[in-house]
């Protein structure tokens, strides 16, 4: 037999490991310099860490299958009820929540693109159909109501990203009102603020109280550092207080990252460095890469550099590895995530490097 038709679904394009790319040019992975998947370079933190070496000890007994603990710190950091408060392995299990909670068959989401792959991904893996809405770099990825609501036809999901990935530019309060206020009252609109501890513009989850078609994903894959744990959540409407145990996968989230995010959540320190450098990086790579880069409120830069997977792929060779997004549909441009301000110098006069190198390859 077969599977079901999967055409419609493009495979995911994660960043290169450093393992991989290093076993590929023969160095050692600690050479290389990774600003490629938007990870945190300070890693975890270290309460973090004890905290999962602890749980390991007990990986035998299953988790909490409410994840209470988690739910109701996060529920008290947000000023929400901890039936709104869904945890899930990272945030695209959030995401695949939302799709089981609201999606029937052939009900159709509307994305941004380019966006983050997995929102359609999600939708189709649940019988759901896709349309798109553009973020376009010749606008400087501005996010707006009005881009959206032009493309709005009733969906039954909308989604927003901001910060952006890859652009990195936000949707602001005022704007996501404006969407909520425009779209049917049985249209979700999911806010993913994944990157959101990178700004300071407020959460969407202060609109929570006012919308019942609002949802939010959060990771702590980010400026926790966690991304290996694969744990996220998502804050919903106070009347799907019983969604979750529905669609909910049984004992989602491991006991390792539960007890790890506990303890990230009260590292306050570690968040304010990792988010401070990222702002220190954002900057640099601004001021000293030669080639234009937008503005950016995550942890990363797209910067527009003419041929983007063969700048990814000389700088790699000279030990620095940057995202080509032409899984974006952006294959003029690279993106480079924020490390730590030694990591950041390198790669930039490393990208510089290589820019200038194919400059002179274009006048030859």
């Amino acid at each position: 037999m077969n599977t079901r038709d999967l055409s419609a679904n493009a495979p995911y394009v994660p960043g290169r490991g450093v393992e991989e790319v290093a076993r590929d040019l023969g160095l050692d992975p600690d050479e290389l310099v990774k600003l490629s998947s938007n990870e945190n370079p300070f890693g975890p933190s270290p309460k973090a860490v004890a905290a999962a070496k602890a749980a390991a000890e007990d990986a035998h007994v299953y988790p909490k299958a409410a994840h209470a603990d988690l739910t109701e710190k996060l529920a008290a950091r947000w000023g929400l009820a901890p039936d709104q408060v869904w945890v899930s392995p990272g945030a695209d299990g959030a995401l695949d929540y939302l799709a089981r909670a609201t999606l029937d068959p052939g009900d159709t989401v509307l994305v941004p693109e380019p966006g983050f792959a997995y929102y359609p991904m999600s939708a189709r893996y649940h019988h759901g159909e896709v349309a798109t809405y553009p973020v376009e770099k010749a606008d400087g990825f501005e996010q707006t109501a009005d881009r959206v609501l032009d493309a709005y036809d009733g969906e039954r999901v909308v989604y927003v990203t901001s910060p952006h990935n890859p652009a990195g530019t936000e949707l602001p309060r005022e704007e996501l009102v404006a969407l909520l206020e425009g779209v049917d009252r049985d249209t979700l609109v999911v806010a993913d603020e994944a990157y959101g501890e990178y700004t300071d513009t407020p959460s969407a989850a202060g609109l929570l109280g006012e919308y019942g078609n609002l949802a939010v994903t959060r990771t702590f894959s980010k400026a926790y550092g966690l991304a290996g744990l694969r744990i996220g959540y998502a804050l919903v409407p106070e009347q799907w207080a019983d969604a979750y145990a529905r669609v909910n996968t049984p004992f989602a989230a491991n006991a390792v990252a539960l007890d790890a995010a506990i303890a990230a959540l009260d590292d306050d320190d570690h968040v304010e460095k990792s988010v401070e450098t990222a702002r220190w990086a954002r900057e640099y790579i601004r001021e000293h890469l030669d080639a234009p880069t937008f503005d950016s409120a995550g942890n990363f830069v797209l910067a527009e550099v003419g041929d983007g997977s063969a700048v990814a792929e000389r700088a790699q060779e000279r030990g620095v590895i940057v995202r080509d997004t032409g899984s974006f549909g952006l294959p003029d441009c690279v993106r480079v995530s924020c490390g730590t301000e030694a990591a950041t110098r390198e790669a930039v006069a490393t990208l510089n490097d290589v820019l200038a190198e194919l400059d002179r390859g274009a006048e030859a």
